[in-house]
């Protein structure tokens, strides 16, 4: 349990020192606000031109809240990713050319504790960053709009969509995690992930096809966000089953990821 506790704390400190993960922060954070600043200024002047005819409501949590399917899950992903990415990156030619990994194995006396560590840290980094992030942006949203807009998102609804959206995060992050400890490099999964959560979704396009694309993990929990109809593409799993499909995908690919990291050299 000490030696847990001692990784919990060795990898808590590793990835605060990582460029990339306070990156995502910014990226998460202030990336956010901007798109947030940009909805309710919009939703300000629509307003006060008295033509609101397109928007589809003048909701300051509505316009917080835009950038967390995207900006805040990219942030989560690259969190995710080079938590355990970071590991296997060489080292400048003048450092000695080596990897992370090796010195992290030796320093640590077990490899099952040390990826459950990891993951933990994960955990925790990530909802910090929906913590700051998704509250932060209505505080944002809701200064800027003022009287200018009507509240149609009630503070429980809210509450609700807000914890949904930070499973979503977590559950990504893990996911991006064990993608990454599967394929020991963080270029492949981060494109991957991040194109399809922000640019081209390839997930949306297979459902196109077929339904079952609907259990795929970013589609089979995108409704935890709540959207209302009109903000999102119809159908799709419920919330509740949605986060269960979704949270099978991460422990297994963990899983996965675990016997890979237990099993191969350095």
């Amino acid at each position: 349990m000490r030696a847990f506790g001692s990784a919990i704390v060795s990898e808590a400190r590793k990835i605060l020192t990582l460029p990339g993960v306070w990156i995502a922060f910014a990226v998460a954070t202030v990336g956010a606000a901007a798109i947030t600043a940009f909805n309710a200024m919009t939703v300000r002047s629509a307003v006060a031109s008295g033509d609101t005819s397109r928007l589809a409501d003048t909701s300051a949590f509505e316009a917080g809240f835009a950038a967390a399917p995207i900006i805040g899950v990219v942030g989560a992903i690259v969190v995710g990713a080079l938590a355990i990415g970071s590991e296997y990156t060489t080292d400048r030619a003048e450092s000695g050319g080596g990897r992370q990994i090796t010195t992290t194995l030796t320093a640590s006396t077990t490899r099952p504790a040390l990826y459950a560590a990891k993951v933990l840290v994960v955990c925790v980094v990530t909802i910090a960053l929906a913590a700051v992030s998704i509250p932060g942006n209505y505080a944002l949203a809701r200064a800027l709009v003022g009287d200018a807009g009507t509240e149609t998102v009630s503070l429980e609804s809210g509450i609700s969509r807000a914890g949904g959206a930070a499973l979503y995060w977590v559950l990504m992050a893990l996911i991006a995690f064990a993608i990454t400890a599967l394929a020991r490099s963080v270029m492949l999964p981060l494109a991957i992930l991040i194109a399809n959560g922000s640019v081209v979704s390839f997930s949306l396009l297979l459902r196109n096809v077929t339904p079952l694309a609907d259990y795929l993990p970013d589609m089979a929990g995108r409704n935890l966000f709540g959207f209302p109809p009109e903000f999102t593409v119809e159908g799709g799993l419920a919330p509740v089953p949605g986060a269960i499909v979704m949270a099978a995908w991460a422990f297994g690919l963990l899983l996965a990821g675990a016997i890979a990291f237990q099993r191969r050299d350095a």
